[in-house]
């Protein structure tokens, strides 16, 4: 009976590809034609075990940039890179309110060997919105991550305990620096006394320099929080910026570090596992 009402729904609304929008034969989650889940590029190992930028080669080990400073967080873990066959999925579901995309982002998280660096957390908290910003845009993007990618999880999700009381400039428009600065003191805790003591997983769209998801973090640790993970759909790194930019992008925490043993992994190294 399941399988009926499946084809019919089928015939009357026939699934699409949720980047390029072809024609699909099913309608099982994720939505992707071949050519576009080709482009897609997973992270896996080897990579930093603490930032989770990868590698195109070696074991996994500390980067540079945790070498260097010492991060609020203890583990942030990417399902993608940022690549142009993934900036039109965020890119929708931020600013034109098309949620389609949530179901097969769930399913490729569900899949990823990302998910066993993570632990089970006591909460997930979505990275809040400026709540003008909210109100404007209706939902936040973070929160329907977080309910997509962990329907496990979902009793777990907490939107009241983080709150962004501060006006922000958006943070695409902001170098590494600008963005740290821009971000001081942006976020404050509801209840200190849910914290204390919690493992906290935050989930975010994307990371980019780590700069919004390591205030976040900072602001927890104030409350006590014992363990603080990050998980985000898409991870940006400087070749992917180029290509998505068409120009010389503004330096990045991770952009100084090519000569590393190492070195950032470009899309055409990624093999979809």
């Amino acid at each position: 009976m399941l399988s009926l009402i499946g084809a019919i729904q089928d015939l009357l609304f026939p699934p699409v590809c949720v980047v390029c929008g072809q024609r699909l034969a099913h309608s099982q989650p994720p939505l992707f034609c071949d050519h576009c889940l080709g482009e897609l590029a997973f992270i896996n190992s080897p990579l930093c075990p603490c930032c989770g930028l990868a590698y195109n080669g070696g074991d996994d080990h500390l980067c540079g940039a945790c070498l260097r400073q010492q991060y609020s967080f203890d583990r942030a873990r990417s399902l993608l890179v940022y690549t142009p066959a993934v900036a039109p999925l965020i890119l929708r579901l931020k600013f034109s309110g098309q949620l389609s995309a949530l179901s097969s982002l769930g399913a490729l998280t569900a899949r990823s060997p990302s998910l066993d660096d993570l632990s089970e957390p006591d909460w997930i908290i979505p990275v809040p919105l400026y709540r003008k910003r909210l109100r404007q845009r209706g939902y936040n993007q973070a929160t329907l991550i977080a309910q997509a990618c962990f329907p496990q999880w979902r009793h777990k999700i907490r939107h009241n305990l983080l709150t962004r009381p501060q006006p922000t400039r958006p943070q695409t428009q902001l170098t590494g620096r600008a963005r740290r600065t821009n971000l001081a003191h942006a976020f404050a805790l509801v209840k200190e006394k849910d914290i204390t003591g919690r493992d906290i997983l935050l989930v975010d769209d994307v990371l980019t320099t780590g700069s919004t998801v390591n205030e976040c973090a900072k602001t927890l640790r104030r409350g006590g929080a014992r363990r603080i993970e990050i998980y985000t759909v898409a991870r940006s790194w400087p070749e992917a910026r180029r290509a998505l930019l068409k120009e010389e992008p503004a330096p990045s925490d991770h952009e100084d570090r090519r000569g590393e043993p190492g070195a950032l992994i470009g899309a055409a190294d990624y093999q979809v596992r």
